[in-house]
């Protein structure tokens, strides 16, 4: 049978009409209890689909046949939000007195829990430069066990040279795990390029109406077994109405990622030009660190971007984020909506100094008018010089 193009899968995957009465998308299974038909299905309830719903129902089974399908694995495991799938990925490869080696431009609650659980029982953490490529070697220790990367990075949106990290890593059979939550697997196939393990927060692009916490990790022939078992020994789940939105929302996930394309590019080139903007961060433009691996490994872009303005001052800056109407301040992105995060990344970095003068902002480029946004912005542009 002729592969299916991108769309068509995504349509199509996981969808069982027969099997419920001819509902198209497979419906919420709220359970707990899961009656078993005799004491040998007891016995063997290792062999069963489902046998308790912390450990699988049909809904979390479609959405994770659907996800496991796009990113051409073994196989992927739900659970309740991105940063619990990027903890259980590190758990399941780390034990006290290992070396897990991070990059520098992580999601900052990764940090976090590097940074305290995770050395708090015994593993050591050690943050390396996004843009370190092959000089990860001088970095691996007899007892590094995992290498993890986020590629672009958050908030900086470096672009790793993937290809030579992994190259490095596996030379020393050490485990690869990726964030891939910006790109999704239809803009870059983390396992296709040698990555052991994807992670994703499925609460952003996947779901894409911000009304859902879900993410979901995805493994290799030998990764994924370890994946679930740490999943389901820590008791980490998604929630059946999550799974369901994540299931939906996943349907329209090409239209929407080419529209977000199309719609942050356009911003971004337009932000070049504006007096206020100091430097656009895009991993499409050649102003973003790590542009050229961009070109080299992704297929595309989405709505998620960094600017660096040339203001500091900041009660300036705080009138004109009160003073946006359209750009909301607010954590996460991928949503409908567009939305703006004044986070700042020079605490966050220890491996290099960021030493970039202005004041960041992440832009998440939502389905508004693009007039009235760049008006939105345009107004807001105006406090920085008054």
């Amino acid at each position: 049978m002729t592969k299916k193009k991108t769309g068509t899968l995504l349509t199509h995957v996981s969808s069982r009409p027969k099997e419920f009465h001819g509902v198209v998308n497979t419906p919420v299974h709220r359970a707990s209890t899961i009656i078993f038909n005799s004491y040998a299905d007891f016995e063997h309830s290792d062999r069963l689909p489902f046998y308790y719903g912390r450990a699988g129902t049909p809904t979390s089974a479609a959405f994770e046949e659907a996800i496991a399908a796009l990113e051409s694995a073994a196989g992927s495991v739900s659970i309740c939000s991105g940063l619990s799938a990027i903890t259980v990925a590190l758990m399941a490869f780390t034990e006290a007195g290992s070396h897990v080696l991070m990059a520098d431009n992580i999601y900052g609650p990764n940090r976090t829990f590097c940074t305290t659980i995770l050395k708090k029982y015994g593993v050591e953490v050690e943050f390396y430069p996004p843009l370190i490529g092959a000089g990860i070697s001088k970095r691996f220790k007899k007892n590094t066990t995992a290498l993890f990367l986020e590629a672009p990075g958050s908030i900086t949106f470096e672009v790793c040279d993937i290809d030579a990290l992994v190259k490095a890593a596996k030379a020393r059979k050490i485990t690869t795990i990726m964030d891939n939550s910006w790109a999704t697997p239809l803009l870059f196939r983390p396992l296709q390029h040698g990555i052991d393990v994807s992670v994703m927060s499925a609460t952003k692009y996947i779901s894409g109406h911000s009304d859902a916490m879900l993410g979901v990790i995805s493994g290799t022939a030998s990764s994924y077994p370890r994946l679930r078992d740490a999943a389901t020994t820590l008791g980490i789940c998604a929630g059946s109405e999550e799974l369901y939105m994540g299931l939906r929302g996943l349907r329209t996930l090409e239209v929407r990622m080419k529209e977000h394309q199309a719609r942050g590019l356009e911003m971004a080139r337009w932000l070049q030009k504006q007096p206020a903007v100091k430097r656009v961060l895009h991993p499409a433009l050649s102003s973003c660190p790590g542009h050229e691996h961009w070109k080299t490994y992704f297929t595309g872009a989405c709505g998620t971007f960094g600017i660096i303005l040339k203001e500091t001052d900041k009660k300036k800056i705080g009138k004109m984020l009160d003073g946006f109407k359209l750009f909301r301040m607010g954590a996460s992105w991928g949503g409908y909506e567009s939305l703006c995060f004044p986070l700042q990344p020079k605490h966050d970095r220890t491996a290099e100094r960021w030493n970039e003068k202005g004041f960041s902002l992440r832009l998440h480029i939502g389905f508004e008018d693009m007039g009235d946004l760049k008006a939105d912005l345009e107004k807001g542009f105006q406090y920085l010089s008054l």
